[in-house]
């Protein structure tokens, strides 16, 4: 079973100093990353934002979830990123995709899956300081020397997620449903072996928000949203694609969707979820108790899933990141069994020491 690692997702419209103390939370907690939408109409811009994650911190990495190719030119995001690995000393992380809320609400589409890919090459080119041709000439950031960031490629479609698997270092899933899980793995891992790649050496992502409760019905109302984000993608997706090509568990829900406003996306309580059954909240999303949560992620690692991105948006946003770093976390990296074995090497030493002073 794989090493489970986990992250947490900010939407970049809290205060940024609620968030740098979030992000030291996060890290103190046992959190291993802390990334940011990249939404620069809707929510505050995310590089700025970045830069004060990576210089208030030490261990976390940092990154966007999801930039895309169109936005910003790749010499700026090339540039943007080799200069935070100077700040936060290498620990940057770009996940990327083919764009949605950033690209939409400027009344444009996502790009290309090839756009997407050239855009990957030339990424890591720059940021190793190697020369790119650009518009017929070359060019150089002769100063990125801080290490090439990993990239994590995020899609939903066997295109993209076929090709993420010969380019990427890590793919991004949003959802936490096993079954799509391992449809989507499977595309990931046909990509690495045509491009003769190992696997197992592409991290895995499932990225949803919880909510930690006994009560379901409050919970669902938390992360309700959610699904009508992924929603974006899945009607996207049945533009391209016939539905015998895709599984019912990933576009039959979306039938009853009437629109979706942007301006309320990934927002608790929006009209944008008014389609989304109870079913799908609990497959999409993690819901219920400490112990529900165990068992969610316990499936999700046993499908290959190297890390757990809460997607930190919901409310109570401390005091999920201090349950998961007490209740969460341990189960999953050895610290609660570490505990176990030295309150029990304790036990011995004072019974040894009880021993000897009746001799």
């Amino acid at each position: 079973m794989s090493h489970l690692d986990f992250g947490v997702t900010l939407k970049s419209d809290l205060d940024v100093r609620r968030e740098v103390k979030l992000a030291q939370q996060a890290e103190a907690a046992g959190f291993q990353y802390v990334w940011t939408f990249d939404s620069h109409v809707l929510w505050q811009e995310c590089y700025t934002r970045m830069a004060l994650w990576a210089w208030n911190t030490k261990k976390v990495h940092i990154g966007t979830l999801v930039t895309n190719p169109i936005v910003r030119d790749i010499t700026v995001t090339a540039s943007g990123f080799a200069t935070l690995q100077k700040i936060s000393n290498g620990r940057m992380d770009l996940g990327i995709g083919r764009g949605d809320s950033s690209r939409r609400v400027l009344g444009k589409k996502p790009t290309t899956n090839d756009n997407l890919m050239t855009f990957v090459e030339e990424f890591r080119a720059l940021t190793s300081a190697q020369p790119v041709e650009y518009d017929g000439h070359l060019i150089q950031l002769t100063w990125a020397d801080a290490g090439v960031p990993p990239v994590w490629i995020a899609g939903y479609g066997p295109k993209v997620l076929t090709a993420a698997g010969k380019y990427a270092d890590g793919i991004i899933l949003q959802f936490a449903d096993p079954h799509l899980v391992k449809w989507c793995t499977d595309f990931v891992k046909q990509g690495a072996q045509q491009a003769g790649r190992d696997p197992r050496d592409i991290k895995v992502m499932a990225a949803a928000p919880v909510w930690i409760s006994d009560d379901l019905e409050v919970a669902r109302e938390h992360v309700r949203w959610f699904p009508a984000l992924v929603s974006n993608h899945v009607v996207d997706l049945l533009k391209r694609y016939p539905k015998d090509e895709l599984p019912q568990e990933l576009w039959t829900y979306v039938q009853d969707r009437k629109g979706y406003d942007y301006l309320h996306h990934a927002q608790v309580g929006s009209d944008n979820a008014q389609f989304v059954s109870n079913e799908i909240v609990d497959r999409y999303c993690i819901v219920g108790n400490v112990k529900e949560q165990i068992r969610r992620l316990e499936e999700l690692q046993s499908l290959g899933v190297d890390q757990f991105n809460i997607y930190l948006m919901v409310g109570d946003e401390e005091k999920q990141v201090a349950t998961y770093g007490s209740k969460v976390i341990p189960h999953f990296n050895g610290s609660k069994k570490r505990m176990t074995v030295k309150k029990a090497s304790a036990k011995k030493k004072v019974k040894a020491s009880n021993v000897k002073r009746q001799r």
